[in-house]
């Protein structure tokens, strides 16, 4: 059991994604998002993947990339700290990142393809992590993280944007 993150091993805001975890185990989660996301991704067309609910807001495709950018961040963050670096992590600006993507200009099933593959990633990261390894924290962003609570922020990330997309998109 990995057990829930305590408020000193991430900034509060960060648990605006990690109480939308259940339980004491962010695996479970993490492991059955793709299974419950692949249908609904599935059914969202090319033309309907270039919808925005407002204006200036970001497309479906630039969403989805959002999702998988952040989550290669957050996993690296998780492996730099695991692994014992000592040095700090840079911040990570979703606006550059997604800005520098152009996901627009990426077909649909490739984004698709890639939030499955960089899950598929994640997974395999958090499951050969050696138990000692949880609660190692390092900075990024100027703020501090522990392995645990980054897996739990992975998870509740994925979830939060997913009722985005279902309450304003679809």
């Amino acid at each position: 059991m990995i057990g829930r993150p305590e408020k000193t091993e991430v900034a509060p805001y960060y648990f605006t994604y990690i109480d939308r975890v259940p339980g004491d185990d962010p695996m479970p989660l993490v492991e059955s998002q793709w299974e419950e996301l692949s249908p609904l991704l599935s059914a969202i067309s090319e033309e309907k993947s270039l919808h925005r609910y407002a204006p200036g807001k970001w497309s479906i495709r630039q969403l989805l990339n959002h999702v998988s950018d952040t989550e290669r961040a957050f996993a690296f963050r998780a492996l730099w700290f695991a692994r014992g670096f000592p040095s700090p992590l840079p911040g990570y600006d979703q606006d550059i990142a997604a800005s520098g993507a152009k996901a627009d200009e990426t077909p649909w099933a490739a984004h698709v393809e890639e939030f499955q593959r960089v899950r598929l990633a994640t997974i395999s990261l958090f499951k050969n992590m050696p138990p000692d390894a949880w609660m190692k924290t390092g900075i990024a962003s100027d703020n501090p993280f522990s392995v645990r609570a980054l897996a739990f922020i992975i998870a509740g990330h994925v979830t939060h944007h997913v009722a985005i997309l279902r309450e304003r998109y679809l």
